[in-house]
């Protein structure tokens, strides 16, 4: 068991410091050290884990797990590659363990031969931030619920790849490293991935056209106000 950390409440004055230094303070047990770096990688390892594993419970528990053997093994850290990356392998490793145990079978090389579709499921991470406009916010909510379903029924080695590229941004040769793919092989379910998912929106969006653009909710009510107001005002003379 690791010693117990300090309290600390503000990490604001490690805001700036690169990862190779909250890595060193890591090593000395500095509890906002290890906060700051939980909070800049959470979101990451979350994704990779969820795309594996389609379900946010034990996606947030692998991302858990990936945090407390990296932190209890700091040491073998040498830099030689960034943090990030050396964390989304830990926690990669640990999601596709978990399946392995669901599925025996199941090897890595094997995903291309996977092509079932999985159940939709919403994909809410803990830190999401709020937005001070409710229309505007619910509108986007929609948006993401649509676009988490479609990502969600891509066919798995397709869903991990797409993740990792275009939602985490890694490049190409990163995300190979990653999953132990040759680069074209990358290139290949990406674009197959992106396909899908374009169909998957065109189905869901096309049904939603006649809905398009509603006149509803405060929207209306803040404009059928402003009219009645301006009605019940008398009208100005002519000169």
């Amino acid at each position: 068991m690791p010693p117990a950390l300090p309290y600390e409440k503000d990490v604001s004055a490690l805001d700036g410091l690169d990862d190779g230094v909250l890595v060193a303070l890591a090593r000395e047990h500095n509890g906002a050290a290890f906060r700051l770096i939980m909070q800049r990688h959470n979101r990451r390892l979350y994704r990779v884990a969820r795309s594996v594993l389609s379900d946010d419970a034990e996606a947030e528990d692998v991302v858990q797990e990936a945090y407390v053997r990296a932190f209890t093994h700091l040491g073998d850290f040498r830099g030689e590659a960034r943090l990030s990356t050396w964390l989304t392998r830990i926690a990669l490793n640990e999601a596709l363990g978990r399946l392995r145990h669901r599925r025996p079978s199941v090897e890595l090389k094997q995903l291309d031969e996977w092509s079932e579709q999985r159940k939709a499921r919403v994909i809410l991470f803990p830190t999401a931030e709020r937005d001070g406009d409710p229309e505007a916010a619910a509108a986007r909510a929609e948006v993401r619920r649509l676009l988490e379903r479609a990502v969600d029924q891509l066919p798995d080695p397709f869903r991990v790849v797409f993740v990792l590229r275009d939602m985490e941004e890694m490049s190409i040769e990163e995300t190979a490293q990653q999953l132990g793919l040759k680069a074209e092989t990358v290139k290949t379910r990406l674009h197959r991935a992106r396909r899908l998912l374009r169909r998957a929106l065109d189905q869901t969006l096309s049904s939603a056209l006649t809905d398009a653009f509603p006149f509803a909710g405060a929207r209306c009510a803040r404009i059928t106000q402003n009219v009645l107001a301006r009605l019940e005002r008398p009208e100005p003379r002519q000169a």
